[in-house]
């Protein structure tokens, strides 16, 4: 399996700063794989209910991960602070593929990157949905980034 080459800080237009919990370790001394995944969906949906697309509690569209992936580069360790970049690499009709580089705070290299990728239903259905233009508008500026910094 080859593994990504890690993108660069600058191809990611939005970042959350995350401070590492206690927690997060595990008994090897570095945040555990599973906390990884947790910062992914914190990013995501932080920029979602910041933008104003997300309702998580009555909204009529709703995103299901179908899929996720994370490369390891290098360990993050509690007390670090981790800065979680986004882009947006495809935007479907229905479906979103978002990716998260996490950073040591200041560093240009990720320690961690990887995608998930939203498909957008009916809330009651569970059937997909076209994006909300609402959403497709908030996330358009995420791509530009992307496309700008691929062909860079």
């Amino acid at each position: 399996m080859n593994k990504p080459a890690p993108a660069a800080r600058t191809a990611y237009p939005h970042f959350l700063p995350i401070t590492t919990r206690w927690m997060d370790n595990d008994v090897y001394g570095h945040v555990n794989n599973v906390v990884y995944y947790s910062y992914f969906d914190t990013v995501v949906n932080e920029y979602l209910i910041r933008a104003g697309v997300l309702d998580f509690e009555h909204g009529a569209t709703i995103g299901l991960v179908v899929e996720t992936h994370c490369s390891y580069f290098a360990p993050l360790v509690f007390p670090e602070r981790v800065e979680a970049g986004l882009r947006v690499t495809r935007l479907g009709t229905s479906s979103v593929r978002y990716e998260v580089g996490l950073f040591r705070e200041g560093d240009a290299q990720p320690a961690a990157q990887g995608h998930f990728v939203h498909v957008y239903v009916d809330r009651v259905t569970r059937r997909p949905v076209n994006l909300p233009a609402d959403l497709r508008a908030a996330l358009e500026p995420l791509c530009a980034a992307a496309r700008t910094n691929q062909t860079e």
